[in-house]
């Protein structure tokens, strides 16, 4: 990389880091560190939430699915506008005003209300489970992008420089921090592959005539996807709308029901078309730089083995000019981020709040609270590191972390807001038995009848067991 873009890149990061410092001026109690005082705006929050979910690791990962599959890949989103806008209109309502009554953290506080504390706790060990792994993913993504931006910089390295700048500035500013650093992430990721990426990469690799010479049509087929794949994303990412603890944690954080829910509607229609289309294009654009030799200098030969998810990378490397390519890399790395720290925050409220603070009773004084917050978010950064240092696909990491959040916390979510008869003891089995299910499934490679998702079954069980305990052992009177 030139001098010029290492220095764009490097400002950059700084930037951000002086962000966090400052903010770490502003946070006075926990209530500021992950609610932002419950006065955040729609549009701020909108952005947060869509950078959030989508990030440097689903925006490395539709790389990587443009590069295999082309524009299909592009409907995996399409189920993150249909869980964004579903949950707008049926959870939002629902869940603000408990939240701000009750002034809420966390997502698994939900379950305290409704249940006892040892669902509630249950529910915050799963949720952290879950968020530490898809923090580890972005971090993947971050390094993935790193080595193959900067040809002579091993992986083990690039894990460790992004895991030191993503947890430093989570740990300094907290979700105010998160949310307004979000917005401006987005805009320059957003700016950068709309104005910089697509056009010049289009030109690089020739155009239209070279896209339908070198891949077959179905890579410009949006049916280029089995619906098994389709019943598996569906499955996966439509539900974390409902049991994401980020989401959670912004739903709290806004002035009010109708200010929550516009800024769901603006991270849906973000989500799909807008960053799935150029996240797929750009990896269908590196397939074809890849088959026409354009990564040789690289060491990579046209017909050769590759990771579908460093094609991306190696194509702005390889196209953009001095300049442009540090502003590029600096969009990426912002995008990963935003999901990084979100996803620290989000692990770091649920041991804290639903986990720890129970244990050990540390409740009380907020500068006692906010302390421990960050130390928290400190440990939980660094386990992520080392996580992130034993994968090697970031797609499969973050998929799992959903699946095993879903699969363990969707059902009881569904009986506390939805349901008239629910019971405790149905929530906590249901949890076990769910998350547990689709484990199992995943760690033994089971074979699953027509190739669906483990956490089908997951879930499945997990409602099956809800059902039964309710019907077996109903509630008495209001007794949960």
């Amino acid at each position: 990389m030139h001098w010029i873009d290492l220095s764009v890149f490097v400002l950059y990061m700084f930037l951000v880091l002086g962000i966090g410092a400052w903010f770490l001026k502003k946070n006075r109690d926990a209530d500021d560190y992950y609610v932002g005082s419950r006065k955040m705006g729609s549009v701020h929050v909108g952005l947060s939430v869509v950078a959030t979910d989508v990030g440097g690791g689903f925006s490395i990962g539709l790389g990587g699915l443009g590069f295999v599959m082309g524009l299909a890949g592009s409907w995996m989103l399409f189920t993150g506008l249909i869980g964004a806008w579903i949950s707008a209109v049926v959870l939002i309502p629902k869940v603000h005003p408990l939240g701000r009554e009750m002034k809420l953290f966390t997502f698994p506080e939900i379950f305290r209300h409704f249940y006892k504390p040892r669902v509630a706790m249950t529910a915050g060990i799963i949720s952290g489970i879950g968020y530490l792994g898809f923090t580890s993913s972005q971090i993947l993504a971050g390094a993935k992008l790193a080595s193959a931006t900067f040809v002579d910089l091993d992986m083990n390295t690039a894990l460790i420089i992004m895991g030191v700048i993503a947890v430093v500035y989570t740990v300094m500013g907290g979700i105010k921090a998160v949310i307004y650093t979000d917005t401006f992430q987005w805009i320059i990721l957003m700016g950068g592959l709309v104005f910089i990426g697509i056009p010049i990469g289009y030109n690089a690799i020739g155009g239209m005539p070279a896209i339908r010479e070198t891949l077959g049509p179905e890579f410009l087929s949006f049916s280029n996807v089995p619906w098994q794949t389709i019943v598996n994303w569906s499955v996966t990412i439509i539900p974390i709308w409902f049991v994401g603890m980020t989401l959670y944690q912004r739903i709290y954080a806004t002035r009010s029901v109708k200010q929550a829910q516009k800024a769901w509607y603006i991270a849906g229609i973000f989500e799909w078309p807008f960053m799935a289309m150029m996240g797929v294009v750009l990896g269908l654009f590196s397939r074809v730089a890849f088959e026409n030799g354009m990564f040789e200098y690289l060491g990579y030969m046209a017909g050769d083995g590759m990771d579908p998810e460093q094609g991306l990378p190696m194509l702005l490397r390889t196209i953009l000019p001095v300049g442009l390519m540090g502003l590029m890399m600096s969009a990426y790395f912002s995008a990963i981020m935003s999901t990084a720290d979100s996803c620290m925050m989000a692990a770091s409220g649920n041991l804290l709040t639903d986990v720890l603070s129970r244990l050990f009773r540390i409740e009380g004084n907020q500068k006692v609270m906010l302390r421990f917050s960050q130390g928290l978010t400190l440990f939980i950064g660094v386990l992520a590191l080392l996580i992130a240092a034993t994968m090697e696909n970031v797609l499969d990491l973050m998929l799992y972390s959903y699946a095993f959040m879903v699969s363990g916390l969707l059902v009881p979510v569904i009986g506390a807001f939805f349901l008239k008869k629910r019971t405790s003891l149905a929530a906590f089995w249901s949890m076990l038995t769910g998350g547990g299910t689709t484990l199992i499934l995943t760690a033994t490679g089971a074979s699953l009848p027509f190739g669906l998702d483990p956490n089908i079954f997951g879930i499945t069980a997990s409602a099956i067991t809800f059902l039964s305990l309710v019907a077996l052992f109903p509630p008495k009177g209001n007794a949960v």
